[in-house]
């Protein structure tokens, strides 16, 4: 696998407060897979980190974009990126990937007249299996999230990363994730969530769906406030003491190379 197989954090943030005040950034995920140049959630302040991260990452050299559900910390950016991604239209191109409550409807992200910018707008299906040039993905079953939800597990060069986005923690959960080699999991609270309408995990979670899931290696991202009070990384060297594999506490702008 080349090393130019890597992925960027632009945000670890993960609930409104830690958002609101910026104690992490919210900016989503920027991915070199397989020589194409993408970007996974653009939340608040997606564009102010392309252009503050070291390198920085011009916008127009994205290929595709990825929103993997409609809340506003996960694609608050997406329009501005389009917009720059294309030149202001000037340079036509590029892809969207979303599901389709995304494009269409009461949660719809998208502005209408950015939409014929963009080469291909695809409608993302649960359980489905796409390509996109040299990669392929798929997409989970539908999290338990109150909106139309999906992870996202890319095959690069044979090698299988995985998003696990935002949800409540339900029993089909790991079995979507099995047999993954990077596994990003989004952690929001450090104890179980205080009330059955809070629809995130906890670290319990995640010693769950690394049992069943067995990754081998695993990212920690997308913390709340009681995570941050936690440290993140103190969880993370406890589990992998735990489970015997890498896991790692994400930061704003980390790097993680797949390999």
């Amino acid at each position: 696998m080349s090393n130019d197989n890597y992925i960027k954090f632009l945000g670890t943030s993960g609930s409104r407060w830690v958002v609101a005040r910026q104690l992490r950034a919210s900016g989503g995920v920027f991915l070199s897979l397989a020589g194409h140049r993408l970007y996974l959630d653009p939340g608040p302040g997606a564009l102010v980190r392309c252009a503050q991260a070291e390198p920085p990452i011009d916008p127009a050299s994205l290929e595709a974009i990825f929103v993997t559900h409609s809340h506003i910390d996960h694609c608050n950016d997406v329009n501005i990126l389009i917009d720059s991604m294309t030149g202001g239209g000037f340079n036509k191109g590029g892809a969207l990937f979303a599901p389709a409550t995304c494009l269409d409807g009461e949660h719809a992200i998208l502005l209408r007249y950015l939409r014929p910018f963009l080469d291909s707008i695809v409608a993302l299906e649960p359980s489905r299996e796409y390509t996109f040039g040299r990669l392929s993905f798929a997409t989970s079953a539908p999290h338990h999230h109150g909106v139309d939800t999906f992870g996202i597990t890319f095959d690069v060069d044979g090698a299988k990363l995985a998003f696990l986005v935002d949800t409540r923690f339900f029993p089909e959960l790991p079995g979507m994730y099995v047999d993954v080699d990077t596994l990003v999991i989004h952690v929001t609270f450090h104890e179980s969530p205080p009330h059955p309408r809070i629809l995130h995990l906890g670290v319990d979670d995640v010693r769950t769906i690394v049992r069943e899931a067995q990754p081998r290696k695993v990212v920690l991202t997308h913390f709340g406030m009681s995570m941050l009070e936690a440290n993140p990384e103190r969880v993370a060297t406890d589990l992998s003491d735990e489970f015997g594999i890498p896991v790692i506490a994400a930061t704003d702008g980390l790097v993680v190379p797949l390999h």
